[in-house]
C-alpha cells in the first residue's frame, strides 16, 4: 500500500471513530488488565490505543501491521496519551511472522483484515503458535461470509468457535 493510501485510510478511520468508538468493538473481546494482546493488522492503531488503556500498565499490546507508517501513527498516539505498554511490529506480508515468543499472547485481535491476507494458513499457524493455551482469537470481518470465516478458522482444528457477538467471532486456541 502506498503511503498516500495509508494516510487516506487513516483519515477514514478517524471519521469512523468519531461516530463509533473503537472501545465498543474492543470490549466485545473481553480484554482484561494485565493481559498481553496482539492487534494484528492494526493499521493506524484505533483499536491498539483502546486496548493499551484496558490492559493497563501491567499489560502489553503488540501492534502488528505491514505498513511502516502504522508504527509512526501508533507511537504518536501512544505518546499523546502517555501509554508505555505498546510495542509495534512490522510484518512481512508474505510470511505473516510476528517474531513473538511461543505461547506469549492472551488475546489476538483481527479486525477487518483477515480477508486481505493471501496466505491464511500460515497466518493461522502463527496465531496458534503465539497464543497461550486457552488464548482467544477475536476476529471481525465485514468482508467475508460467516460460513467462509468459520470454515477457514476452524477446519484445521487449531481454533474452536466459542461465541459470536454480532459480526465478531470469538475463537479459542485448541491443543496441537
Amino acid at each position: 500500500m502506498k503511503n498516500s493510501h495509508f494516510r487516506m485510510m487513516s483519515a477514514m478511520f478517524r471519521m469512523r471513530d468519531k461516530f463509533t468508538s473503537p472501545r465498543i468493538k474492543v470490549e466485545k473481546a473481553d480484554i482484561k488488565p494485565g493481559q498481553v494482546v496482539l492487534d494484528y493488522g492494526c493499521g493506524p492503531g484505533s483499536y491498539t490505543v483502546e486496548v493499551a488503556e484496558l490492559v493497563g500498565d501491567t499489560g502489553k499490546v503488540y501492534a502488528a501491521d505491514i505498513h511502516p507508517l502504522s508504527s509512526k501513527k501508533i507511537q504518536a498516539a501512544a505518546s499523546k496519551k502517555g501509554l508505555n505498554n505498546i510495542e509495534t511490529i512490522l510484518i512481512d506480508g508474505a510470511k505473516n511472522a510476528t517474531g513473538l515468543k511461543y505461547s506469549s499472547v492472551d488475546v489476538i485481535l483481527s479486525f477487518d483484515m483477515f480477508q486481505l491476507v493471501s496466505d491464511k494458513e500460515s497466518l493461522l499457524k502463527e496465531w496458534h503458535r503465539v497464543l497461550k493455551q486457552k488464548g482467544i482469537l477475536a476476529l471481525d470481518s465485514h468482508h467475508m461470509e460467516e460460513n467462509d470465516i468459520l470454515s477457514r478458522i476452524t477446519d484445521d482444528g487449531m481454533f474452536k468457535l466459542e461465541e459470536q457477538k454480532g459480526k465478531m467471532y470469538i475463537f479459542t486456541k485448541q491443543a496441537g
